[in-house]
């Protein structure tokens, strides 16, 4: 069956979902997003999802032009149309076409794109055995060019921290905000645990406020295990007795090694196997 995708009004064939080289997220990628698991033909933390996509669309000044409910309605009947039980969607919302130059008010009409789709960010293997991460050079954005919460479509400042994993060989990347202080990776949060606490960076850090993070800390606080939002730095990193990384994509993988130094005995800690096995536990219905 051929792959269905929402565009702006309802369903298309995948060949024929196009979008015009006039419009703003492709020109500028000035437009946000939302990446979201399915698990058991439900899509998970919908509302959640939601709600980040419409407040980041406000601080932008995007009017989505879709209420809320019926987003979540299109979003339900995406996945449905391409028979997905466990997989992934995209939701897309560009500012939509316009003209060359910056203004972003001579685009008349947001457009409003969902994929629905299988993904594996990573293969098994290194679910069971952990990553292999590098600390980048390239700093996340400083809060003032553009708020850490706004999950925009502008990804180059996560790009080109990818580039430097991708060319150092490791899976994934630390980045760091303007202060030295761990923001978060190039496309998950990072989480610590040292002396049986688990601490993950504040917002104010630079890090998205993710979905996937926010299940898990209130996962670990459900297991009595104490969670700290603090500052981190390099050194953090390299004395944990654990590290662990979270997001819709990847959702909860270890970190073995970061810049050649080993974490712990080089393998998946007990709290990071614990709050991964709760977590898919939630996803798919079986605990609260």
């Amino acid at each position: 069956m051929a792959l269905k995708v929402w565009l702006n009004d309802g369903l298309v064939d995948a060949q024929d979902a196009k979008v015009s080289v006039f419009d703003h997220g492709l020109l500028y990628g000035d437009g946000v997003f939302e990446g979201i698991r399915v698990y058991g033909s439900k899509v998970f933390e919908l509302d959640a999802h939601l709600k980040r996509l419409y407040e980041s669309a406000k601080v932008i000044r995007l009017d989505i032009g879709m209420s809320i409910e019926d987003m979540a309605k299109a979003t339900e009947e995406t996945v449905k149309a391409n028979n997905i039980s466990d997989g992934y969607i995209r939701l897309v919302v560009t500012r939509g076409i316009g003209n060359l130059g910056l203004n972003p008010f001579t685009c008349e009409k947001a457009q409003i794109i969902i994929i629905a789709d299988k993904i594996q960010l990573y293969p098994q293997e290194l679910y069971e055995k952990g990553l292999k991460v590098i600390c980048g050079c390239t700093i996340r954005n400083h809060p003032l060019a553009i708020p850490p919460q706004v999950k925009s479509l502008n990804y180059l400042n996560n790009i080109l921290a990818k580039i430097e994993a991708i060319d150092a060989g490791a899976q994934e990347v630390i980045m760091f905000n303007h202060e030295g202080f761990i923001a978060e990776a190039s496309g998950d949060n990072v989480f610590i645990v040292k002396n049986s606490v688990l601490c993950t960076p504040p917002i104010q850090a630079g890090a998205l406020e993710g979905i996937t993070r926010n299940v898990v800390m209130s996962l670990a606080a459900a297991e009595n295990i104490e969670v700290v939002q603090k500052n981190l730095t390099r050194f953090d990193l390299y004395v944990a007795d654990e590290v662990f990384l979270t997001g819709s994509a990847a959702e909860v993988i270890a970190v073995v090694e970061i810049d050649s130094r080993k974490i712990a005995d080089s393998k998946p800690g007990p709290v990071t196997q614990l709050l991964r096995k709760r977590f898919f536990d939630y996803a798919h219905g079986r605990s609260k």
